[in-house]
């Protein structure tokens, strides 16, 4: 049972230190999802849920103005800390529309989302003219998403919602986050999305936080034998894992003609 909200919000952007943009606007606080390796878990320090992740959902009522001219030639994410298409978008509708406002403007526009109600706002995409829409995942086994990602939309559901928005001709690209090492095949799912992403992203599992002893446990539980490579990395911190598979993984993208960029390192992107 999730617990759901509206909150009334004066200001529904606001600057954000992601590497991919310049604003965020998350349209909720929480997210449905419930993936165990979620970063944003630390906004229940703030907000006083007493939910545990994944079992809470504010959802942002914004009656105002967005000042588009500000934005002129930024670039705004949706989202950096929950995802603006989660299930209960379907109703609420206040990621559409925000979306709205951005139409025939220049502000760039980054959406990325493990949902397939992407294909909803296909409409609004032709009228966004800087517009890429995303999709993350970073398995193509549905019985290891269920473990990981307990409430988000299976692999299959991602992959077509994916290929029907590449096929209405707007730019599309696949996000590998978090990369878990010894269990995310890079390989396989470049080879799956080759045809409907015109850029590859890759971003290593950084464990920290509420998060890491639950990721660790899972290792430990549903992967055993992982065990010594992720107390190499993570307990005894060595980054030699990092830096290799990053140089393999631009090796394979540059052999097979596809474009591709890591944020590893959480600073800024390399290509």
């Amino acid at each position: 049972m999730i617990a759901v909200n509206e909150i009334k919000v004066k200001n529904i952007i606001t600057k954000t230190r992601v590497p991919a943009g310049d604003y965020g606007i998350n349209p909720y606080i929480g997210c449905p999802h419930g993936c165990i390796y979620c970063y944003a878990d630390f906004i229940r320090r703030f907000t006083n849920h007493a939910e545990k992740w994944g079992g809470f959902l504010d959802v942002k009522i914004y009656g105002n103005k967005l000042n588009i001219k500000r934005l002129s030639g930024k670039t705004v994410v949706f989202s950096t800390a929950t995802d603006s298409y989660n299930f209960f978008e379907k109703k609420y509708m206040v990621t559409r529309n925000i979306l709205e406002q951005f139409t025939h403007s220049d502000v760039k526009v980054e959406i990325l989302t493990k949902s397939d109600l992407i294909i909803r706002d296909i409409d609004l995409y032709k009228r966004i003219p800087n517009i890429r829409v995303g999709i993350s995942l970073n398995t193509l086994d549905d019985s290891i998403r269920r473990e990981l990602e307990p409430g988000a939309p299976a692999i299959e559901r991602r992959l077509n919602a994916i290929k029907k928005v590449h096929t209405e001709g707007i730019n599309t690209y696949i996000f590998l986050s978090p990369m878990f090492p010894g269990i995310t095949d890079y390989r396989a799912i470049l080879n799956e999305c080759r045809n409907f992403a015109g850029m590859f992203y890759f971003e290593n599992l950084n464990l920290r936080g509420s998060y890491r002893p639950v990721v660790l446990n899972y290792i430990r539980n549903k992967h055993p034998d992982l065990i010594p490579l992720y107390d190499d990395i993570y307990k005894f911190k060595t980054n030699q894992y990092w830096h290799l598979l990053e140089k393999e993984i631009f090796a394979f993208c540059h052999n097979n003609g596809l474009k591709c960029g890591s944020y590893f390192y959480h600073e800024k992107i390399r290509k």
